[in-house]
């Protein structure tokens, strides 16, 4: 039987910009090795996803064929900016159409900007028909330089900082979430959904009653979800540690072995996804909103472990010197920069309206006092360990925070402590709190708005999120302002807004 046949033009004339990688010299050696083996397999694979983060930390991708990812890997994809302009609601809040305010010309008109493959991060999928693969990409203007509006590329930055001091930050990811059962199809509402205008969230039931920490039956309740969801976690190269039961009802926290600050991000990123799609597929809602509007949930919390280590030696700075088995210098001038920083960058550790819910002062075990102390979990820096595991956990951040923003924020403030080493401390007074957490977005943003933050972000994404933020917090303002803000409680608008997308 006669099958006709498409005459294409080159598929390099179709997608992203010819020899883009080569011509601004975008790729290490090491890259370009790996994107050879990639090119080798493709013949194994029907569809490619190519993904990035936007700036809330929701990934954003393209699924490709396998032969156009061929073209794809080293020519780049063009991609809408809309991911930049739009807020947790999809409510535009950048203006393309006129003067966009955060200083990329390209962003004018809604212009497409370059998305290279990362090949270093190329999987494929464990279990997925058709096959797919899954790459992270660096943003890029047309001109071939790094997208202002990146975050994965203020997290390469404060890499190549540290090296330039020979040192290697270490990361370790501890994740609180909510495993639901979808109700009735479960679906999200879709009526009166729009730009900014969220339908209503999918229904869902409690797992268990919680309220029984770490019980073993607890857990049981949740293994037949849990349990091969950690093999597929595996076997997607994840370095997965541990599942356990937390306090509310379906809360469960995973563990992660340390790694590279970079290859930490990247791993959230896909973490979170995978989790979400695995999860839906077989009947059941994961959510990394903090507080859920769901009867007796308990709040999530984002847990991220932090130390730095000699490129040279591997020696963790952190280490204890001495038989007292106190903090070092270093890990005391690490955490007084992150302490003096706070309140300027708690917007990229808690970024939402609904984050705040967990930080109320008034909760004993809330990490809200500014301070630092040993094996204290009611402040906001936990030291822990004295030996080579020494480390300092940030407790503050909420599970739905952008991972590449978040973790270079802790970097850039621990390493500005670091370079102060030797002078007077900052951010305590004599070993006494200094103040609690910023208690809602609004008070955070205005931290944020000071300026200092471009110093970490650079002028134009500290302007982009500024309006991203300042429109989601109008918003809510506007729903409250509309429909009372209730008893306190979780709202729905919250409810709405990130129940379903996070």
């Amino acid at each position: 039987m006669y099958t006709r046949t498409w005459r294409t033009v080159s598929a390099e004339d179709s997608v992203g910009s010819p020899s883009f990688v080569s011509d601004h010299g975008l790729w290490s050696q090491e890259q370009f090795a790996a994107a050879e083996e990639i090119e080798a397999g493709l013949g194994q694979l029907d569809l490619v996803r190519l993904v990035f983060a936007d700036p809330h930390g929701l990934a954003r991708s393209k699924t490709l064929t396998a032969g156009a990812f061929r073209s794809v890997l080293r020519n780049g994809m063009n991609f809408s900016p809309g991911p930049f302009l739009f807020d947790t609601g999809h409510a535009i809040a950048v203006d393309f159409a006129g003067e966009p305010g955060i200083g990329v010309e390209e962003i004018s008109g809604a212009g497409n900007f370059i998305l290279v493959p990362d090949p270093l991060t190329f999987q494929v999928l464990p279990g997925s028909e058709p096959r797919t693969g899954w790459v992270v990409g660096d943003e890029y203007l047309r001109d071939g330089t790094p997208h202002p509006l990146s975050s994965r590329a203020v997290l390469r930055r404060l890499e190549a900082r540290y090296a330039g001091h020979g040192h290697a930050p270490v990361v370790g990811l501890e994740v609180e979430w909510h495993l639901t059962r979808l109700l009735d199809g479960g679906g999200p509402g879709n009526a009166g959904n729009g730009f900014g205008l969220q339908g209503a969230a999918p229904r869902v039931a409690a797992m268990n009653p919680g309220y029984q920490f770490n019980l073993d039956a607890r857990y049981d309740s949740v293994a037949h979800i849990a349990d091969p969801l950690a093999q597929h976690l595996t076997a997607l190269g994840l370095p997965l540690r541990s599942m356990e039961h937390e306090s509310g009802p379906g809360q469960v926290e995973s563990t992660f072995a340390p790694m590279s600050a970079l290859d930490t991000a990247d791993a959230m990123l896909l973490f979170r996804t995978a989790v979400k799609r695995w999860c839906a597929r077989r009947g059941h809602h994961a959510s990394f909103m903090s507080l859920p509007r769901l009867d007796s949930f308990d709040p999530g919390g984002w847990h991220l472990h932090q130390s730095v280590r000699s490129a040279a030696t591997g020696r963790n700075l952190f280490a204890a010197e001495g038989p007292t088995g106190g903090p070092s210098p270093a890990a005391k001038a690490y955490a007084d920069g992150l302490l003096a920083w706070h309140r300027e960058l708690f917007l990229l550790a808690v970024p939402t309206v609904n984050g705040y819910r967990r930080l109320d002062a008034r909760h004993p075990l809330a990490p809200t006092r500014v301070d630092w102390s040993v094996e204290d979990r009611t402040v906001m820096l936990r030291m822990v360990g004295g030996s080579t595991g020494a480390h300092i956990e940030n407790r503050s951040g909420e599970p739905c925070a952008n991972p590449y923003l978040a973790i270079a924020a802790q970097l850039f403030a621990g390493l500005d402590g670091l370079e102060g080493l030797g002078a007077d401390p900052v951010g305590r007074a004599g070993g006494t709190p200094s103040g609690f957490v910023p208690q809602s977005l609004g008070e955070a943003l205005a931290a944020f708005r000071d300026g200092r933050a471009e110093r970490l972000l650079g002028r134009p994404l500290a302007a982009c999120l500024t309006k991203l933020k300042e429109s989601e917090l109008r918003r809510y303002e506007a729903w409250c302002a509309a429909y009372g803000p209730g008893d306190g409680g979780v709202t729905e608008w919250e409810h709405r807004e990130y129940f379903e997308a996070y």
